[in-house]
């Protein structure tokens, strides 16, 4: 109560409802951060069996001689520190390996992403009929099983029945084996790859065309810019972001490499396929040595950190 002159008493203003002030309220910031633990206790529970402790289990055996006799005790691996990646760096088969991962990343990386903003180039703009049929058919290889694939890949590049052994025939011609040889079996892997996997950046560039304002486009047209200044100048620059996303994807995806020539030539012939992947599965698989095999996964680990850090620190400044 607060006093007047004459005496009177204006008594305090009350809250409508006989509401309490918001500080007398039950605080409900324990019990909602209480509800989503509850909520998310599932996923957490399958993400620590399934993927936080295979990913701790395999560090651990990499510094360990892990093999079949061990998966009884797996504690009782004898621990051999640094020698598995001592080793692994002077593995002539693992240096081979690298370098023709190394291969396929530098070869099929560029081929992908340039291959994948043409045909997106196309189908958002070159293309009015029949554009949803394209579509679903450039896809179609990303959901397609690897054996489906295989089976129609070596048709098409067997020596003596396949497809490109006929067309070679009618030229007067006799065509490679491309399997077979050291030298064409990597490009032939390759092609199968970015054939493979265009459909992916394909529909990462459609999106982000479809981003681009129509506005800025016409402005361009509108002062003269033909179509090669504006793919330069406008629809390159906006798509930046969407490039680096490509780019970083689809190099993780060819560093991890694995399908292709386990399928089609189990790493031959003499090696000339062989990837750091289809090594690792080898060696973990075939010859037993996982310890062995879990150091190839984590040096596998840290390149592809590696590179993915300095591709988006080389593109950082442009995708802002």
């Amino acid at each position: 109560m607060t006093g007047l002159p004459g005496g009177a008493a204006v008594p305090k203003p009350r809250r409508a409802g006989g509401a309490k002030p918001p500080a007398a309220r039950a605080p409900r910031g324990g019990r909602r951060n209480l509800q989503g633990w509850l909520f998310s206790t599932p996923f957490l529970v399958l993400f620590g069996v399934f993927m936080l402790f295979p990913i701790v289990a395999t560090l651990w055996m990499s510094f360990t001689d892990f093999g079949v006799r061990d998966v009884r005790r797996p504690l009782g691996a004898q621990f051999v520190g640094l020698d598995n990646y001592v080793k692994l760096f002077g593995d002539e088969t693992f240096r081979t390996a690298l370098f023709n991962t190394a291969s396929f990343v530098v070869a099929g990386v560029p081929l992908t992403v340039v291959l994948g903003l043409l045909v997106a180039l196309l189908l958002n703009n070159g293309i009015d009929r029949a554009r949803t049929f394209f579509r679903v058919g450039f896809y179609a290889p990303v959901v397609t099983s690897i054996v489906a694939v295989a089976v129609v890949w070596r048709f098409v590049l067997d020596p003596s029945d396949g497809l490109v052994a006929g067309l070679a025939a009618e030229l007067g011609v006799k065509a490679p084996d491309f399997l077979g040889s050291p030298t064409w079996a990597m490009p032939s892997l390759i092609l199968m790859a970015v054939w493979r996997n265009l459909g992916t950046v394909m529909v990462l560039f459609i999106a982000g065309l479809q981003a681009i304002p129509t506005q800025v486009r016409e402005a361009a047209r509108l002062d003269g810019a033909g179509a090669w200044h504006e793919l330069r100048r406008i629809t390159v620059p906006l798509l930046r972001p969407t490039l680096l996303y490509a780019t970083v994807i689809t190099t993780i995806g060819y560093l991890n490499v694995f399908e292709e020539p386990f399928v089609m030539t189990q790493g031959g012939p003499s090696n000339a396929t062989l990837t750091v992947s289809l090594d690792m599965y080898r060696e973990g698989f075939n010859f037993f040595h996982m310890g062995y095999a879990s150091a190839m996964a984590y040096v596998l680990f840290v390149v592809i950190m590696g590179v993915t850090v300095l591709q988006l620190r080389l593109l950082k400044d442009n995708t802002r």
